[in-house]
């Protein structure tokens, strides 16, 4: 017999195995690759997504978090919760939940949107919050029902809310005979209780609640943001983590920043003595709430009125405008349309504000850098934020406080 010649290893019959410490023996011998440390990061889950992905056992890599590209519902249409946005969030503390509500048509969700995700030069198609299309807009209906959810790669959660007192959803009650549940008599008592439970809500889990009008100014709106504060759930005592229904529990009681965000605003309404008249009557308004009302948002920071002084409005509110948005080949062709003559053709159109990108653009920074105050009496990662809220939801829906308003209303 030949002798087998040496560092040649002997075959071996299809499907065999080495046994282990054979194995080890012959990748120390081959001195491919030395001994190395392996760090491992301790995460659940993480095993069987490596072993889904092929990697090698025990190397485990940092995966960037998952990628929205869309809104999904949070609650749905019979205001029921939604357990699907729990697999986009992480076990983090650095997050800013944003919320919106207003009257409809006041472009809520293109407002989100452009705040989220999208620019104004995007597809409106592609918008992470759907718009409402042109057959929706025609026959006067509302596009968002419940509320929607979308996180950005900044780690902002968004939410923005089906239209509150909507005639829209009124009208479909009404007329596609659908059942009421048994505590509503009437269809407008749960319509304008579905909008206050909305409201109290966003109240309790928001950071930052945006309200949105197109004109200025309606006194049921603000009748409406008082009573959705006085129905607010109270926050949850570290001793006594209850289901967020309303009643007395001792502590500090925490209410968001809210802003007021004027869409579609004209030219007039950006002249100085306009302004002040506004952040006047809004503080008037809202003199005697406690949500956060000042102190965050700021007209006169933006630099778009250089010859103001800082203390110009003695009481400045969070008060925002947005122009109409349009382009300006738009608004060319609509001047020239109406047998305006410009005096100097090639400069653009003048508008008498800054244009629609730039307040959008100076809004979605002053946004994104408020205070971030703790929503309860313990600090919440993401994860903990959706169970929290999952939890004032469910509070909302039985609060005695909210029970008893609707009984009141008849």
């Amino acid at each position: 017999m030949k002798a087998r010649e040496e560092g040649k290893p002997a075959p071996t019959a299809e499907g065999a195995s080495l046994p282990p410490t054979a194995a080890t023996a012959k990748v120390e011998k081959e001195g491919q690759r030395p001994t190395q440390p392996v760090y491992q990061i301790q995460n659940r889950g993480m095993a069987a997504a490596a072993a889904n992905a092929g990697a090698v056992v025990g190397q485990a890599k940092l995966m960037p978090p998952q990628k929205m590209k869309h809104s999904i519902k949070l609650v749905d249409e019979y205001m029921n919760w939604c357990d699907s946005a729990i697999e986009f969030l992480l076990d983090q503390t650095d997050v800013l939940v944003v919320g919106i509500i207003g009257l409809q048509g006041t472009g809520k969700s293109t407002m989100m949107s452009l705040l989220s995700a999208n620019s104004p030069d995007d597809d409106q198609r592609s918008y992470v919050f759907r718009m409402q299309s042109q057959e929706v807009r025609e026959r006067a209906g509302n596009q968002t029902s419940g509320i929607d959810f979308f996180i950005s790669q900044e780690r902002i959660i968004f939410l923005d809310t089906q239209p509150i007192l909507s005639p829209a959803i009124l009208d479909h009650l009404i007329n596609n005979d659908r059942k009421l549940p048994p505590e509503y008599n009437l269809p407008h008592t749960y319509v304008e209780m579905q909008s206050l439970q909305i409201a109290a809500f966003l109240f309790t889990v928001c950071h930052v609640v945006v309200v949105v009008q197109d004109w200025f100014t309606d006194f049921n709106l603000y009748r409406f943001l008082q009573t959705a504060e006085m129905l607010k759930p109270s926050t949850p005592s570290p001793s006594h983590e209850s289901s967020g229904s309303s009643g007395g529990d001792e502590g500090i009681e925490y209410y968001p920043h809210i802003v007021f965000l004027q869409n579609k605003a004209k030219r007039e309404d950006f002249c100085p003595r306009t302004l002040k008249q506004m952040n006047l009557v809004v503080d008037k308004l809202m003199l005697h709430s406690r949500l956060r009302y000042k102190g965050t948002i700021s007209m006169l920071d933006c630099n778009i009125f250089p010859g103001l002084p800082y203390d110009f409005l003695e009481s400045e509110v969070n008060l925002f405008l947005i122009p109409t948005m349009e382009s300006d080949t738009d608004e060319t062709i609509s001047r020239a349309g109406s047998g305006g003559n410009p005096a100097f053709p090639v400069l653009p159109a003048y508008k008498g504000h800054p244009s629609f990108h730039t307040m959008i653009s100076k809004l979605r920074s002053q946004i994104m850098s408020m205070s971030r105050p703790q929503l309860s009496h313990t600090i919440l990662t993401e994860k903990n934020w959706f169970h929290y809220a999952a939890r004032i939801w469910d509070g909302v829906k039985k609060s005695s406080a909210l029970s008893e308003y609707s009984r009141l209303l008849g």
